[in-house]
């Protein structure tokens, strides 16, 4: 089962602020990780390769799709 991976805006202009490599890693993990994903839920704490980076998604069951709202610094990210 493919999860389908969708940003929005907010996250878009947060992902081009981010350093290249850093930004490469986050998409990586979204793409190979999430993405072919069974359970999506499972991998949360899978974000400590990260450092102080978080991704907060909204999980949408029925559409089988993974909404990325916001990530950022983990100090920054949850305001």
């Amino acid at each position: 089962m493919a999860w389908k991976i969708e940003y929005s805006e907010t996250a878009v202009r947060q992902l081009r602020k981010l350093d290249k490599g850093t930004a490469r890693r986050i998409l990586n993990f979204i793409d190979k990780r999430i993405a072919p994903a069974e359970d999506v839920r499972t991998l949360g704490k899978a974000l400590r390769g990260f450092g102080d980076f978080r991704i907060i998604c909204e999980i949408r069951d029925l559409e089988l799709c993974v909404l990325v709202v916001r990530l950022g610094a983990r100090k920054d990210v949850y305001r």
